[in-house]
């Protein structure tokens, strides 16, 4: 009897052993089938232009002209580096296996300094003391995952201040990150977290290479925390993290 527990026990752990695996497969797969097709747009802008500078006899004559090409170069190698880098942080946070370095971090200081880059409004509960948003985790990735909330606020705050509101809830510390763009609908507030997905009406022009979000729900949740878009009262976007919220 004990043998076959043993056995039973074995060929669990292996079936879960399979099925992590195959999970990872499928998300390497997509991952690699949606960066084939982003990477084909900056591709071929920077063919074009170089091709356009080497060619004596297509090249314009004009030295704005000429400026114009070379900075669109230079703009479309930025994407490829930005987009190059996006992926390979998201294969490792893919994978389980791949620990998470972990620290005693001051979430509020962070905070601080990013929304001082951003030129953001931090804003912070009055009944909160310093401890209470002190956080273990990885600080190069939770600042990755600030910094891009804001730029995403930025970017799609047609042009209105963003702010920050941090504060202690019951599960842990939570911040805000608010703009008053034009919201994002509904229907799209999960899907925006998918890896490049794009909501409608906003496509290459509105910047960025499309796993900003997608990456941070997954920093969010390797530290045990939960990032959601939300409707901002009176309009815009609220993009809400709590840390504690998905243990």
């Amino acid at each position: 009897m004990k043998g076959r527990d043993e056995v039973a026990a074995l060929a669990a752990s292996f079936n879960r052993s399979a099925q992590r695996i195959e999970a990872l497969v499928r998300s390497q797969k997509s991952l690699l089938a949606n960066a084939s097709h982003e990477l084909r747009s900056p591709l071929a802008r920077l063919k074009m232009a170089t091709a356009l500078l080497s060619d004596p006899g297509a090249a314009p004559s004009d030295d704005a002209q000429r400026a114009a090409l070379r900075e669109e170069g230079e703009r479309n190698g930025a994407e490829l580096d930005a987009l190059s880098e996006e992926i390979l942080l998201a294969s490792r946070l893919d994978s389980a296996e791949v620990p998470v370095e972990r620290e005693p971090l001051d979430l509020l200081a962070l905070l601080a300094e990013e929304a001082a880059r951003a030129r953001a409004t931090l804003t912070v509960d009055d009944a909160m003391v310093p401890p209470a948003m002190t956080v273990d985790g990885d600080p190069r990735l939770l600042r990755r995952m600030v910094r891009n909330l804001l730029e995403n606020a930025r970017r799609h705050g047609a042009g209105t201040p963003v702010e920050v509101v941090a504060r202690r809830e019951p599960t842990g510390p939570a911040f805000d990150v608010l703009d008053r763009g034009p919201g994002v609908p509904a229907a799209e507030r999960e899907r925006i977290f998918e890896p490049f997905h794009r909501v409608s009406g906003h496509g290459e022009g509105a910047g960025g290479v499309g796993l900003g979000l997608s990456l941070d729900r997954q920093i969010a949740q390797r530290h045990g925390a939960s990032v959601t878009c939300l409707p901002r009262e009176g309009g815009g976007s609220r993009f809400a993290v709590r840390f504690g919220a998905a243990r």
